[in-house]
């Protein structure tokens, strides 16, 4: 039996566009369309579906201001974000991921690019992975993004510390956390870094699958919510205990130990590698030649394997600990498969226990 599928978008062209190449796929079909956040909030009290396709940006009533209402009345519904391009849009998309959207596809920039095989192929990818979980509970049920300990966050933001103390700072480590997620990440992110300390003693870098752009939305985003510091990762910048660097979309992040004995961040815009760029492969390939004692690796949801490869050869040349994230809390159980299969993972833990195992291995300050 063939899927249903509800398209949310006020362009009547991108609707057509999303129609076509949804039917046009021998497993899923378009059960209905509307325009705006409103139609589609009385559709939903009374109808089910497999899956929502929701633009961001529509008029009467937008994306954020649906998902918020499937919050308040508990209508179950999984939602990806069809999202452009665009700063402010990026910004909405990472709230409507904390709201309980699933995941995004980001628009293409024009028609030709719609009708194009590229953008039908990722958002049949991404129906696909999604459809592979039961997510029965509704939107409200996900659980909170924010950490009991939310209080205690600085009152401002602090600057950033000197260059000097930045590279004391970075030489002392002697552990890593190097994190690898894909579809569905974001929102797991979002159950993660919120409940890691503010005294952490060690560096995290993360490889999350994002377009350029959405990566810094994301970064700040999870910085106003968390007790470690957050941000996109800039080339050639020190890395910090208590500091999370996210690679940006559309570059390669790597780990460079320097000749003090300190690890920099290096950004590359080499090819893609398996259509990924970033890619947590190249992340923790770079590692193997690091100063690090110890590497905390954790793969969560995501489709493919990427970061098995990468982690594998990393055991053969250093102490690590692998955390994947469980079947039953993954949007798409892929790359915490691959990793679990190759037998070197230390820790198989549900989303809501991540970050306390994160803690136990790493320890505070």
């Amino acid at each position: 039996m063939k899927k249903n599928i509800f398209v949310v978008d006020d362009s009547a062209l991108m609707r057509r566009v999303i129609c076509d190449i949804i039917n046009a796929d021998s497993n899923l079909q378009v059960a209905k369309e509307c325009r705006n956040g409103k139609d589609a909030l009385e559709t939903l009290r009374t109808e089910k579906f497999d899956c929502v396709l929701l633009d961001v940006n529509m008029p009467v009533m937008d994306g954020l201001q649906l998902l918020q209402m499937l919050q308040k009345e508990h209508i179950a519904a999984t939602v990806i974000m069809v999202s452009t391009l665009t700063l402010r849009d990026a910004d909405v998309t990472i709230r409507a991921l904390e709201l309980g959207a699933v995941d995004f596809v980001t628009k293409p920039e024009n028609l030709m690019d719609a009708k194009s095989g590229e953008f039908g192929r990722r958002l049949i990818s991404m129906i696909d992975a999604v459809l592979r979980l039961d997510r029965s509970k509704p939107v409200s049920a996900q659980p909170s993004v924010r950490p009991m300990v939310i209080g205690t966050k600085h009152e401002f933001k602090p600057v950033a510390p000197s260059a000097k103390n930045l590279t004391q700072t970075a030489s002392k480590a002697s552990t890593l956390i190097a994190l690898a997620s894909s579809t569905g990440g974001p929102n797991a992110l979002h159950q993660v870094i919120p409940f890691l300390p503010k005294d952490m003693k060690c560096p995290m870098v993360i490889v999350q699958h994002m377009p350029a752009g959405f990566t810094k939305s994301m970064a700040e985003r999870l910085d106003e919510l968390s007790q470690v510091h957050v941000k996109e990762a800039e080339d050639n910048e020190p890395l910090v205990n208590g500091w999370v660097y996210i690679a940006p979309g559309g570059k390669h992040m790597r780990v460079v130990k320097q000749a003090d004995g300190s690890h920099r961040i290096a950004l590359s815009s080499e090819p893609a590698i398996g259509g990924l760029r970033p890619c947590a492969d190249v992340m923790y390939e770079s590692l193997e030649s690091s100063g690090y004692s110890q590497i905390v690796c954790v793969v969560l949801t995501g489709m493919g394997s990427d970061g098995t490869k990468g982690i594998t050869g990393l055991s053969k040349k250093k102490r690590i600990q692998t955390i994947a994230q469980n079947a039953d809390t993954c949007v798409v159980y892929g790359m915490p498969r691959a990793i679990a299969e190759t037998g070197i993972v230390n820790d198989v833990v549900p989303l809501d226990d991540v970050a306390k195992t994160i803690i136990k291995k790493v320890g505070v300050s």
